[in-house]
């Protein structure tokens, strides 16, 4: 295993605080990133207790249009493909509120959630989404299937990535399918991570960085091919993988081995690569902190777009704090009125914007930036400015 990232000891992303009295006594972890020589797999070694992370969450989908797109599109070519019917049930691993899995109840496919925030699956069952509160594994797998019987599909979209034992996950996906079923994953891909300088994705509840090399072995330790692989442009450029039993798929789809072929000549195989990515994360915190630093030298005011997990390690990392942002906002209203881990940020309601209607924005939340910069017209009538910082630090003049 071969460290190529060190971000420093870093707050949990999402571990917002309530009032000024919790500041002294954050809790801060270990947070650097591994290349695995042998299986190809960039991973995080240091682990924290899942409970911690996850038991009382407040990142909630469906807050931008984007995903809610994004899931309405999903579940349609989910159906479409396996051809659901009534009949069939669909269960999802990780399903937050239940938005991704309205969408196929909508069509009139039986659903089920497994989540494990009380407070979420709490806003998924009030909301009619059937929802289990558990840590999704093997032992859990076969209390659902003696109670309510083998999935048609199960859909695992963002959560494989932070299961710190992914064949015992995926080994309780492949018993819960009945023959024909499928296990859909959706995890960010690496070539997007690397060739765009994703850095900010990585936290303390992403342990796994994946490319379709790590995920075929991945998946072959279990028992199961990799049916299909979609290209999706949601959360900075992702992959879904549709796979199936062995017994029935004995080998990957072809669409999958063109992508194991072009992930080799890319190097995302080699150490090298990811030595090189670790230096360009370097000169961009740089080149991002030159540049907020000169427009507060010029006296311009700033603000912060989005709290999102990633945001946090980009301030964090990058020590982008009180100084230099004046607050941040978010439309997720389990956000708004807390602070930032680590930089202490105050969180406030989008409205906040109009209202202290800052010089520049610097939009922590990059991955909608061409949401959010559509949204703001009022702020941008009145001449208000766009930071993006990744790849490249740049301003956004419209």
């Amino acid at each position: 295993m071969n460290k190529f990232l060190d971000l420093g000891n870093s707050p949990l992303a999402n571990s917002f605080l309530s009032s000024e009295s919790e500041f002294a006594n954050e809790a801060f972890f270990p947070l650097a990133v591994y290349f695995c020589n042998e299986c190809s797999l960039v991973q995080l070694t240091d682990v924290v207790d899942p409970d911690v992370l996850f038991s009382n969450y407040l990142y909630v989908t469906g807050t931008s249009d984007t995903i809610l797109s994004h899931n309405r599109e999903y579940a349609d070519a989910v159906i479409d493909l396996m051809k659901l019917g009534s009949r069939d049930l669909v269960l999802e691993v990780a399903s937050n509120n239940g938005n991704l899995l309205s969408c196929f109840k909508e069509k009139g496919i039986r659903t089920l959630g497994v989540e494990p925030a009380k407070n979420i699956a709490e806003i998924a069952n009030r909301a009619g989404i059937e929802t289990i509160v558990a840590f999704f594994n093997s032992t859990t797998a076969s209390q659902i299937s003696d109670i309510h019987g083998k999935a048609q599909a199960i859909v695992a979209n963002n959560v494989l990535a932070h299961v710190d034992d992914p064949m015992d996950f995926l080994s309780g996906c492949k018993s819960l399918i009945d023959d024909e079923g499928l296990v859909v994953i959706e995890v960010p891909y690496l070539e997007e991570f690397v060739e765009f300088i994703e850095f900010d994705t990585v936290y303390h509840e992403h342990l796994c960085y994946f490319s379709i090399t790590s995920l075929m072995r991945l998946f072959e330790s279990v028992g199961l091919s990799i049916v299909r692989v979609d290209r999706v442009a949601v959360h900075g450029g992702s992959i879904r993988v549709y796979a199936g039993k062995i017994d029935k798929y004995p080998d990957h789809s072809l669409d999958a081995v063109a992508f194991f072929r072009r992930e080799q000549e890319l190097g995302l195989n080699s150490p090298e690569t990811f030595v090189s990515f670790a230096n360009k994360v370097g000169v961009l915190r740089e080149r991002l902190r030159a540049l907020l630093i000169s427009l507060k030298d010029q006296g311009k005011t700033i603000a912060g777009y989005g709290a999102p997990a990633k945001g946090n390690t980009l301030l964090n990392y990058c020590s982008i704090g009180s100084e230099i942002l004046d607050f941040v906002v978010d439309k997720n209203p389990l956000k708004v009125g807390l602070y930032t881990p680590g930089t202490h940020l105050h969180v406030k309601p989008v409205s906040a914007v109009f209202e202290s209607q800052p010089d520049y924005l610097l939009i922590l939340a990059w991955n909608f930036a061409d949401e959010i910069m559509e949204q703001l017209v009022e702020y941008r009538s009145i001449g208000g400015r766009f930071i993006i910082p990744v790849p490249e630090p740049r301003i956004i003049e419209v």
